[in-house]
């Protein structure tokens, strides 16, 4: 079984280089797990058939491929491939970078300018692109993990097509497993379970996966490893989580629509997801407050109070028990009644606010203290509610002349119920009221 999992042979040249490196695709057609953009068909894929290459931005997570796939279509198209970093390139290398490249395109040749980590430049570093796009000298091909929309400028965007690459699946993950055991012609020395365990800890990243396998790869062991002796030698690598980037507002989206949709198994999921990525505490407990505002509101008033009874004993209990208080506040958020009615409400009163400008109120609820208000009419004719019967005097609290206005619908469901019906009683007696 020895002979199986390790190999005496001495190490050559090639063998020295890293796994990813000597793995690399020599082709597209290579490329594993994006098909969706490679294919035939697919973006990619349809652009390369017409021979002609236009300006792209690779958008998508670590490890998915962006740099291979810019190198090949360098190759596929017969440009000049040039690999810079946002990280460490600065004017003075982009304006050789762009000299280099003009020379080039009046020698009837072309150049592929690779930006690794493009969102990392300023907008006038972004800006120094265009000319050359425009006059064709580079076909920009940019890398980037976070979300274009919100790193890039417009004016780049317009010039370039965003390419969504996806993190690759089990299937891809167990595909490229497969190649890097046909390469180095060594099987995986793991157990079916741990075959997966490793796949898992790769977490859709394809050159974590490779690392993971040559560092297994280089274990001398007589028997396959179970997944405890797998964990127990590797450590998992650790989740994409950029707590002010892309994956940050993926997260909490995710975690806010959960609650709204009142699963509370999600909602515990993703909560999870965010504290192990490192997420503070406390803006958690903010967020969860806010949905009990915006998505729970009348409908379990409680709902608040449990929110900030959690947050207050977050902070008497600090991390991790703190972190409990906070979950129980997400089983409840999840399983109360919604509705949003408060906020559609406040937000159709702003917009009336906005729309009748400064409108006074109605005289008669206004306090006349001095002897000239009251000549004016300020306090003239207001019905004192506590003296009226029922407690209501039905009278106008808007300014004279606008159209009474239908704010809050309350739900069907939780204590918004019992609102409508205050709300239906109030009605009947205002009518009444009105006809007396």
């Amino acid at each position: 079984m020895a002979d199986l999992f390790s190999s005496d042979a001495p190490p050559t040249a090639n063998s020295q280089r890293p796994l990813a490196d000597r793995l690399r695709p020599a082709a597209l057609a290579e490329v594993i797990g994006q098909d969706a953009v490679l294919g035939p068909s697919a973006p990619l894929g349809a652009m390369l058939s017409t021979g002609r290459l236009s300006s792209m931005v690779l958008w998508g997570p670590p490890g998915v491929g962006k740099t291979t796939i810019a190198r090949l279509l360098a190759s596929e198209t017969d440009l000049h491939f040039v690999q810079i970093s946002a990280i460490f390139s600065g004017v003075a290398e982009l304006r050789k970078v762009f000299a280099a490249a003009a020379e080039r395109h009046r020698s009837g040749g072309g150049t592929l300018l690779f930006v690794d980590e493009i969102h990392r430049f300023n907008k006038a570093q972004q800006d120094s692109f265009l000319p050359h796009m425009e006059d064709g000298s580079i076909v920009l091909v940019g890398a980037t993990t976070e979300n274009p929309s919100f790193e890039l400028n417009a004016a780049l965007l317009s010039r370039a097509q965003v390419m969504v690459l996806s993190r690759l699946e089990d299937d891809a993950l167990s595909d490229l497993a497969a190649r890097a055991e046909a390469l180095t012609e060594k099987v995986l020395p793991l157990s079916s379970d741990a075959r997966r365990a490793l796949i898992e800890m790769a977490d859709g990243d394809g050159r974590a996966l490779l690392n993971l396998i040559e560092a297994v790869q280089s274990w001398a062991l007589a028997e396959p490893l179970d997944t405890a002796g797998l964990s127990a030698r590797l450590a998992r690598r650790a989740a994409q989580y950029d707590k002010s980037g892309d994956a940050h507002y993926n997260l909490i989206s995710a975690l806010h629509k959960s609650v709204r949709g009142s699963d509370p198994d999600a909602a515990l999921y993703w909560y999870a997801r965010m504290l192990e990525g490192g997420e503070d505490p406390r803006y958690l407990a903010r967020r969860l407050t806010r949905m009990a505002v915006e998505d729970i509101a009348l409908a379990d008033p409680q709902a608040q109070t449990i929110c900030l009874g959690a947050w207050d004993t977050f902070e008497r209990l600090g991390s991790p028990e703190g972190e409990l208080a906070l979950a129980q506040a997400v089983i409840y958020l999840a399983l109360a009644p919604k509705s949003n009615a408060g906020y559609v409400a406040y937000k159709a009163a702003r917009v009336a606010a906005k729309k009748t400008g400064s409108a006074p109120p109605p005289k008669h609820i206004l306090n006349a203290p001095t002897g000239l208000m009251k000549d004016q009419g300020y306090g003239s004719g207001y019905a004192y509610d506590h003296d009226a019967e029922d407690g209501f005097s039905g009278q106008n609290y808007f300014p004279d002349g606008m159209e009474r206005p239908g704010f809050y619908q309350p739900v069907e469901r939780g204590f918004e119920r019992d609102l409508a019906k205050r709300l239906e009683y109030f009605e009947r007696l205002r009518a009444k009221r009105a006809q007396s």
